[in-house]
Order: C-alpha cells, then structure tokens, then sequence
C-alpha cells in the first residue's frame, strides 16, 4: 500500500480519522502531533512580517514608474 496523509484528531480518549477510510489489521501508522495555538501565533507573526516587509518596499515615497520606462513589453499583460 502506496503511503498516504489522512487528517484525524484526538477526542480525548482515541485518534478518529476525519474522513472514512478503510485499514487493514495491524496496518502500520506514523502519528505527527501538529502543534496547536504555537502555530498560530507563529503564522500571525511571519504574516505581519511579511506585511511589514512590503511596506518597506512600496512604502509612501516610492516614485511612480510610468510605462515608458519599460525596455520590454510584455504581450501577456493585460493592462490590469
């Protein structure tokens, strides 16, 4: 059997996979505890650092570039 991810939680008293899916007896699992509130606040952080990190590229002195500039013409763009 090709190895395969399956979402599951803990109610308290066992693992319950999430979704139905058929196991064989004595099947071999891997379990990964993924972290909880940790990574939420880690997510927050690297999002507003993400965001503090573009702010510093396009802050409010940031020259405005007119297409003329422009070496070479994308035929993709659409001129959104």
């Amino acid at each position: 059997m090709p190895m395969i991810a399956v979402l599951a939680h803990f109610d308290g008293e066992r693992i319950c996979l999430d979704e139905p899916f058929d196991l064989e007896p004595n099947a071999k699992l891997i379990v990964t505890i993924l972290p909880g509130q940790e990574f939420d606040n880690e997510h927050e952080a690297w999002l507003h650092l993400s965001g503090q990190r573009l702010e510093d590229a396009y802050g409010e002195n940031e020259p405005e570039y007119s297409s003329d500039l422009l070496k070479e013409v994308n035929p993709d763009y659409e001129g959104r």
